[in-house]
């Protein structure tokens, strides 16, 4: 989904990836977040928009639940459960996104690279991940260059196994040592606005 196209839809993936990004003049992108089980896409629905404001790329194809905005917009008003559960999303959203602003400017590109693989990981469920290190280069916003000397470190650390058209984290526990501070800071901050049992389900322990 293209910013600034109808907003028909709001999809709630059951499993996959999709990544919230900003389009540049030049047609460059870069992420700002990401959306899995947690969530949904088409946040601005709940305050009644009818437009995207955002690019949507499906990054790890799943399945999704798929809802009209006109039967979500009559859920918000008619369910209140369902409605502070939207509301409480996208609190947590929102912040990721502010997070992921910060994280750009603060921390190096290795310590970004792990943060996203983990923020991959948690949303997949399986330490394979389908994803091009061109890929990687337009999440990050960086040359292809720069993101092949990142993961060649975390390879060398023996954290990650990269092969055609997919990367492996081999020890998630080293990786997660490897990234920055803000992969914690969104899971702390999912597991604050989500209710509990619920936020259980979605965010696997660190200590796998």
């Amino acid at each position: 989904m293209d910013a600034d196209s109808s907003l028909d839809h709001v999809f709630f993936p059951n499993s996959g990836v999709v990544s919230v990004v900003a389009v540049y003049e030049d047609g460059s992108i870069i992420e700002m977040a990401t959306i899995g089980r947690e969530g949904c896409t088409g946040v601005q629905a709940a305050f009644g928009a009818k437009n995207s404001s955002s690019r949507f790329l499906v990054q790890v194809p799943g399945d999704a639940a798929k809802m009209s905005r006109t039967a979500f917009t009559r859920a918000m008003g008619s369910m209140p459960s369902f409605r502070n559960l939207m509301y409480a999303y996208v609190q947590a959203f929102l912040e990721q996104v502010m997070v992921s602003v910060a994280c750009n400017g603060a921390h190096s590109l290795k310590e970004r690279l792990a943060r996203w693989l983990l923020m991959m990981r948690d949303r997949c469920d399986d330490d394979t991940l389908q994803i091009t290190q061109s890929l990687l280069a337009e999440m990050l916003g960086v040359q292809r260059p720069s993101i092949t000397n990142a993961a060649e470190e975390l390879e060398r650390a023996g954290f990650i196994a990269r092969g055609r058209r997919q990367v492996t984290i081999l020890d998630r526990r080293g990786l997660l040592n490897a990234s920055c501070e803000c992969y914690r800071l969104v899971r702390a901050r999912v597991a604050f606005h989500l209710p509990k049992t619920y936020a259980q389900k979605i965010l696997p322990p660190l200590s796998r």
